[in-house]
């Protein structure tokens, strides 16, 4: 455990920290790609164009230092990026060099208020954080090494289909080389492929949400195309079936209970719905199961993926009841067959359906999300039963 004395100067560093901002982290990142190029292979470098990663561990810092004598509240940020961090397949070694890079740009911005007192704290701090960030990995890389179909790394997967789901979200069906079985996963997991291609100057590592049930024999991801997305785009266009693809084992701590037995309500926008399709593919097959309400928002036909798959297990299914809503719907879409609902989704047009007994998992955009578990506080839905997946970089409601 930390010292009262490291507790005390770390909080003393919040107004600099505040006064700083973004910039700090900006600044770290520079200097570390700089010094040690190699790690851009590992880095989502789009996250770092965007902006988007700078921010997030500047937020991530700032948690820290605010929390650092109540880290129990940092319990779920601590799970949610130890697993994104074994798609990355982060390594002690490198817990180091981001540590150096760390006090090196405190000292840089901060001037003569960052003293030798001030570094030293903070290296203990960040020190007993990174253990505790080593040691969660490694307990999640000989968990999945050590089950039925596991690995450790990456292993070699062929793309074995490849289907169009919808104008800008394409299914890649994953089979492995050596024909082994392949590890469970939990329905919401995701997997991490890591792309090495003549267009990308460097290794780009992306992390898909698996959209089917688990099998054992393979995996589906489903990709939306997103503007100006190098990696996505590259998928889309160059990707066939017969190609490979190196992959790492699922990981995620967004996934359905599958013990729960009161009804589920599976929320999503836009690709957001892909962890819903394996949680929804996963409750179809055990008939134990209670009712499921699928509610989902996008903005017309065209981008509404996976419309006939859900459209037939609605006619297969009497416990699965189905609510879409478009934004603006094109002119051949049907209303009562295609969506129900136009305009942004209104929780309020299914009162009937948000009961205080069900599970709530949903995924989608930020601003979706947060109106989504606004709407749910506001219809008496207890936050410990909202369950939710954002994109982005540590991102939050």
């Amino acid at each position: 455990m930390l010292d009262q004395h490291t507790i005390h100067v770390v909080k003393s560093t919040i107004p600099l920290l505040e006064s700083a901002g973004p910039a700090l982290t900006t600044h770290f990142y520079q200097r570390m790609f700089e010094h040690n190029p190699e790690l851009k292979d590992t880095f989502n470098l789009a996250h770092q164009h965007t902006g988007g990663q700078p921010v997030a561990l500047f937020n991530a810092v700032a948690a820290y230092a605010k929390n650092i004598e109540n880290l129990s509240a940092l319990t779920d940020a601590v799970e949610r990026i130890a697993h994104k961090h074994t798609g990355f397949l982060i390594t002690p070694e490198q817990y180091q060099i981001v540590g150096g890079h760390l006090l090196a740009t405190l000292k840089e911005l901060g001037g003569e208020a960052v003293t030798d007192e001030v570094l030293e704290a903070w290296g203990k701090a960040y020190g007993f954080l990174a253990d505790i960030f080593i040691g969660r990995e490694a307990q999640l890389y000989q968990n999945s090494a050590e089950q039925t179909g596991g690995w450790q790394g990456t292993r070699q997967f062929t793309i074995s289909a490849k289907v169009i789901e919808s104008a800008v979200i394409t299914s890649f069906e994953l089979t492995p080389v050596d024909g082994e079985p392949v590890l469970g996963f939990l329905p919401g997991q995701y997997l991490s492929v890591h792309l090495n291609h003549p267009r990308l100057e460097n290794q780009e590592i992306r992390q898909y949400s698996l959209s089917d049930s688990p099998n054992g024999r393979n995996y589906r991801i489903s990709v939306k195309r997103e503007v100006g997305g190098q990696v996505s785009s590259l998928l889309h266009d160059s990707y066939e079936v017969g190609d490979e693809l190196a992959v790492i084992p699922p990981a995620g701590d967004f996934f359905l209970d599958t013990q729960e037995v009161n009804p589920v309500v599976l929320i999503s926008a836009g690709v957001g719905l892909t962890p819903m399709m394996s949680m929804l593919n996963y409750r179809l097959a055990d008939d134990s199961h209670a009712n499921i309400t699928w509610l989902h928002a996008c903005e017309n036909g065209e981008l509404h993926g996976f419309k006939s798959y859900i459209n037939s297990q609605i006619h297969h299914h009497d416990k699965l009841t189905r609510f879409v809503w478009y934004r603006q719907p094109n002119s051949q879409d049907l209303p009562a067959e295609d969506y129900q609902f136009e305009g942004t989704m209104e929780l309020s047009k299914v009162a009937d359906k948000i009961q205080p007994n069900a599970r709530y998992y949903f995924c989608g955009p930020v601003a979706f999300m947060a109106s989504i578990k606004q709407q749910l506080l506001d219809l008496g839905i207890d936050s410990s039963r909202m369950h939710y997946e954002v994109f982005g970089p540590h991102e939050s409601l």
